[in-house]
């Protein structure tokens, strides 16, 4: 069964959920010209796919093209259904550094045929995360700065304060759709700046206060 740790502090908890939420950064929608979305864009990785801070990430040799995308985790500390936007800030229990790599030709692939693309999504080895830093000390997680260097070259610059959603309104969200439960981890999206990694790679992921995610591309 795979976990996550809470500041390595708090006894592992089991992951259930990740739940994923697409274009909630305006840059990011444009520079892959897709239509700014009416609703919330929500898919699911398994918790296979998740890669401990240090990992190594595994390329399917279905994929030719593999993207990184940086951003903010939160981690479930209570179970919820409908959560208002007031109550929702209540439900995390940690933030934390996460990558969600996509196979960008096999979604373009999937998408076009009007196809489910959860195998560009949901891989082994498609979520590298850091250990969770506890909720309450993260000052206002809509404002935190997010870098990400692939090869000690900037390729991702932004801050959660860009994106069209708020912390608590993408849990109320969330939660409209799913019971949420301790253990699920939610992604709120990434800023512009994704392309693609190789073998060989090394890959630096930094939010302010959260902490820094360091993985390489077997």
């Amino acid at each position: 069964m795979h976990k996550v740790n809470l500041c390595d502090i708090n006894p592992a908890y089991p992951v259930g959920k990740i739940i994923c939420l697409g274009r909630n950064y305006l840059d990011h929608i444009r520079e892959l010209n897709n239509e700014i979305p009416e609703a919330p864009v929500i898919f699911c990785k398994p918790a296979s796919s998740l890669l401990e801070n240090g990992g190594q990430i595994r390329i399917p040799a279905y994929s030719q093209d593999c993207h990184h995308e940086l951003e903010l985790a939160l981690l479930i500390g209570k179970a919820g259904k409908q959560i208002s936007v007031t109550d929702a800030p209540g439900y995390v229990c940690g933030y934390g550094v996460a990558l969600d790599l996509t196979l960008r030709d096999v979604q373009s692939r999937q998408k076009s045929k009007g196809l489910p693309w959860e195998i560009a999504k949901g891989f082994d080895t498609a979520c590298p995360l850091s250990d969770f830093v506890p909720a309450e000390k993260i000052k206002n997680p809509d404002n935190l700065a997010l870098t990400l260097q692939v090869n000690e070259k900037i390729r991702q610059q932004g801050n959660t304060n860009m994106m069209m959603r708020s912390i608590a309104q993408i849990v109320s969200e969330m939660s409209e759709f799913f019971t949420l439960e301790p253990g699920d981890i939610i992604l709120t999206g990434t800023p512009a700046g994704v392309g693609q990694i190789k073998s060989g790679d090394q890959l630096i992921g930094e939010i302010e206060q959260v902490g820094r995610l360091v993985v390489s591309v077997g």
